[in-house]
């Protein structure tokens, strides 16, 4: 049974029973429908109370159903809403805890609401690129005022239900229960006062209005179009609740259903679906299960107090878990202290952090200068230089000094997790924790299991990360892993469109249009294109026949490193970002062109977008293949967080699903065709083509 019948005296009660949130799924829409029915037949019963059991009076829908027939199926959430409203006798709704979606269209179907203060109220279903498709847009504006209702359904963040309890006029709630632990016998005495009132009030019939209403909603469409460019839903909220102030009930609850159908259909609604759901699996490991025993970890040790090293530390700092920092020289630990203390102090004067909380955090920050202080940590990150020699010092000391069971994980983001694990006398300890800088700020931690990793280590690491607020992801052991291997693709291309005629503005521009945050030359301007300078030069030795424009490597020579050194593809001013076009950088790849005797030709932005986003999928196909990662929303997850991949796309694999694989592989059978470009990498990956002649897709 997914919801819970009780009696208590002439008051039934149904609570929801649907862990962990109570989603209204199809077995608990029917059971609720079944249950009212009995409440209302027995003669014994004068008023009922829902309610929601555990942590939460409703979440919303049930995500297990999310595109399944079962969500669609009868009793639909709009059929059990009408059933409430047409009880014939009074039903309250008992909210607490958590009340957002069709959890909160629930209750305001319900004659009556009671709400336990710190109470998260919300309809987010804007984040999904959807709008509340059960009422929410027609009712929350008649019971919480047009302004206050508008914003809470654009936005779709949680608001406490005491501060809504607190706008001047609202009938969400007809009482506030004076503590969360007293709500049930509120409600129960609540239902029972008002058993024999007549007729029951309903939301439905309460006006909605506002004064200046034109005015106002011209005013808003002016500010969500700014704020929501490349989203549709936020728009489609607003012509919602204008009806609400305009139309009869009935009128505007159809125009709400068909705006809410229109936009499932949406390649953005679908796209941020997809996310939801693709954040959800990335935790999901298929050979670890969730019960997998942890290891505790009470403390940390970082070993580097640099860019990466403090921003690492932070994270640790900011969940409440000590860090132990080690540094070589005391010169380069202050460095270390001093960017972390300016960092939290910026948050300080913005006041995104308070004073105390500030001087907490650096109180649990020690550090030394001796690998023996770190032997009693629970676990160890390594942010030293990307070089294998001085990771093999690194983790032959922690083999050394570090206790039994304690975790040696490495920040590498490209070496071999196994090669590095062979250094110690306990592969089974060794991890790879790839952040991404600013490793403070940047979502996305890529997890790399090695060839002994313990399922336990994995389990502790993946559950640490969600401790500090990370999107986390399992990948397995390859150059690169999964995302610097799919961006070497993607710049080896940015590379051949300027020897074919682009330059690095054109390129970026047409990426950028695209939605990326930014294109593939700001991106190496950003990371230092020393970094890419050095992989190349390893790639030269390694495989002599991959292909690569030379271009990057004369811009190198000339010690244009980027962002760092004031000058890359693009030249900056110090203390801003933005990227100045540099004529002699142009002129540097037109000579180049020439000196190769290519006749440079005009290329569209449809062409460079196609080139970087497809070589990101073929690539990513050939990692599907190896077991690199599990399942392709693993990798659309990569490049959401990480680098930059435009969110309404929903990644690379689902922008190609979106597409069609069969176009994807098209276009890349045709640039196989371009003797400037690596004919032997557009051939389609195994996988890739056997999806696109089976007519399926990657997820």
């Amino acid at each position: 049974m997914t919801t819970l019948y009780e009696v208590h005296g002439s008051v039934a009660v149904i609570a929801l029973s649907n862990p962990p949130v109570n989603g209204l799924g199809h077995a608990t829409r029917l059971s609720i429908t079944d249950n009212l029915q009995k409440a209302n037949l027995d003669p014994a019963i004068k008023s009922i109370v829902i309610t929601g059991a555990g942590k939460a009076f409703s979440g919303g829908a049930d995500i297990k159903e999310f595109g399944s027939p079962k969500a669609l199926a009868e009793p639909n959430l709009l059929s059990v809403i009408l059933a409430v409203e047409n009880s014939p006798k009074p039903v309250v709704a008992a909210i607490h805890s958590v009340c957002m979606g069709g959890g909160l269209e629930l209750a305001l179907g319900c004659h009556y609401r009671i709400a336990a203060p710190g109470c998260s109220v919300a309809l987010p279903e804007v984040k999904l690129g959807l709008l509340p498709g059960a009422g929410g847009t027609q009712r929350l504006p008649r019971a919480l005022g047009v302004e206050p209702a508008l914003n809470i359904i654009v936005s779709g963040e949680p608001v406490k239900s005491e501060l809504l309890a607190q706008i001047p006029g609202q009938k969400l709630f007809d009482k506030m229960a004076s503590s969360p632990e007293s709500l049930a016998q509120e409600a129960l005495a609540f239902a029972q006062a008002i058993a024999d009132t007549r007729p029951l009030p309903l939301v439905r019939t309460l006006p909605c209005k506002h004064r200046n209403s034109d005015a106002y909603f011209q005013f808003a469409r002016n500010m969500v179009k700014g704020m929501s460019k490349n989203f549709p839903a936020p728009l489609k909220c607003v012509d919602a609740v204008e009806a609400a102030t305009k139309r009869k009930f009935d009128d505007g609850l159809a125009f709400e259903r068909e705006l809410f159908v229109n936009l499932m259909w949406t390649p953005e609604s679908r796209a941020l679906r997809h996310i939801f759901m693709a954040n959800r699996a990335a935790a999901k490991i298929p050979d670890v299960p969730a019960d997998t025993p942890k290891r505790e970890i009470k403390s940390i040790a970082v070993i580097g107090a640099g860019t990466m090293g403090g921003g690492i530390s932070m994270n640790f700092l900011n969940a409440g878990i000590p860090v132990k920092m080690l540094e070589m020289k005391q010169e380069a630990l202050d460095r270390g202290l001093a960017t972390i203390r300016k960092n939290y102090e910026a948050q300080v004067k913005k006041g995104k952090l308070k004073q105390a909380k500030y001087e907490e955090r650096m109180a649990m920050l020690t550090t030394t200068l001796s690998y023996d202080d770190l032997k009693d940590a629970d676990m160890v990150i390594e942010a030293v230089f990307e070089e294998m020699g001085v990771k093999e010092k690194v983790f032959t000391e922690l083999d050394r000094v570090m206790k039994p069971g304690a975790i040696l994980a490495s920040n590498t983001s490209t070496l071999d997790m196994n090669q590095i694990a062979a250094f110690t006398k306990r592969p089974q300890d060794v991890i790879g924790t790839h952040f991404f800088s600013p490793a403070n700020i940047m979502k996305l931690l890529e997890v790399v299991r090695g060839e002994k990793t313990g399922k336990d280590v994995l389990a502790t690491v993946m559950a640490l990360g969600k401790k500090i607020r990370k999107t986390s992801v399992v990948s397995g052991v390859c150059d690169g892993f999964i995302g610097n291997r799919m961006i070497e693709q993607y710049g080896r291309q940015g590379g051949f469109l300027l020897d074919e005629g682009c330059t690095p503005a054109q390129v970026d521009k047409a990426i950028e249009k695209f939605g990326f945050a930014m294109g593939p030359f700001r991106m190496g301007d950003l990371a230092g294109n020393d970094i890419g300078f050095a992989i190349r030069k390893r790639r030269y030795l390694e495989k002599p026949d991959m292909k690569y424009s030379k271009t990057a490597d004369l811009l190198c020579e000339k010690g244009r490193f980027g962002q760092k050194t004031g000058a890359g593809w693009y030249d900056y001013v110090a203390g801003k970002r933005d990227a100045i076009p540099n004529a002699e950088v142009v002129q540097m790849v037109e000579a180049h062109r020439a000196s190769l005797g290519i006749t440079p030709r005009k290329i569209s932005d449809e062409e460079i977008v196609q080139r970087l986003v497809y070589s990101l999928v073929n690539e990513a196909a050939h990692i599907l293949e190896e077991g690199i990662a599990s399942k392709a929303s693993d990798i659309d997850m990569v490049y959401l967080m990480g680098y930059g991949f435009p969110i309404y796309r929903g990644g690379p694999m689902n922008y190609a699903d979106e597409v069609g694989l069969f176009n994807v592989v098209q276009a890349m059978n045709r640039f196989a065709q371009n003797p400037l470009d690596d004919a032997s990498f557009w051939k389609p990956a195994p996988l890739l083509a056997r999806l696109a002649a089976e007519g399926k897709t990657f997820n």
